[in-house]
């Protein structure tokens, strides 16, 4: 999702997305939704959240993350 999409929908939640990264303005939006913000956090690579809007991103930074340490 692109990260005017993300700001948008931060926006419609009461979150202000100035100056955040697109996985802070996310786990935000999660807080704000009452749901864990765990964005990011899967570095396992499985995450049985399957409904969830952030999934398909979530999982490709989680990717990243791992990948890194």
């Amino acid at each position: 999702m692109r990260i005017e999409e993300i700001r948008a929908i931060a926006a419609a939640h009461g979150v202000k997305p100035a100056h955040q990264t697109k996985v802070e303005l996310v786990r935000a939006i999660q807080r704000s939704e009452h749901n864990f913000d765990c964005f990011g956090k899967a570095v396992s690579g499985y995450c049985d959240q399957y409904g969830c809007l952030w999934r398909h991103d979530c999982l490709q930074v989680s990717t990243r993350s791992a990948n890194r340490q």
